[in-house]
């Protein structure tokens, strides 16, 4: 193999790497925002939940839903990191 392609396949792969990693963020925080909202919900009187509901401000989030596509975010972005690792290991060895 060229050592550029297995550059650009790493490069390739490092932003994989990054946008797999932000979509799992974005679900952690959506999580984290559901506790939040749920202990509000549980804490605010009924018609200001419902006033927020209307307005949107507080949403459903379907957290077992949420918590799988996590896990499925997860092992893809190790798949990849695992592949980023031996693509970069070629790439080292094609250099020496």
């Amino acid at each position: 193999m060229r050592e550029i392609d297995l550059a650009v396949y790493a490069d390739a792969l490092a932003g994989e790497s990054a946008a797999l990693s932000a979509r799992a963020e974005r679900i952690r925080s959506k999580l984290r925002q559901a506790k939040i909202e749920r202990r509000a919900r549980n804490d605010l009187p009924t018609r200001t939940v419902d006033r927020l509901e209307s307005l949107g401000i507080l949403s459903a989030v379907d957290e077992r839903a949420a918590h799988g596509e996590l896990r499925e975010l997860e092992e893809s972005l190790a798949a990849v990191d695992e592949l980023q690792a031996w693509v970069e290991s070629e790439l080292a060895a094609s250099a020496a």
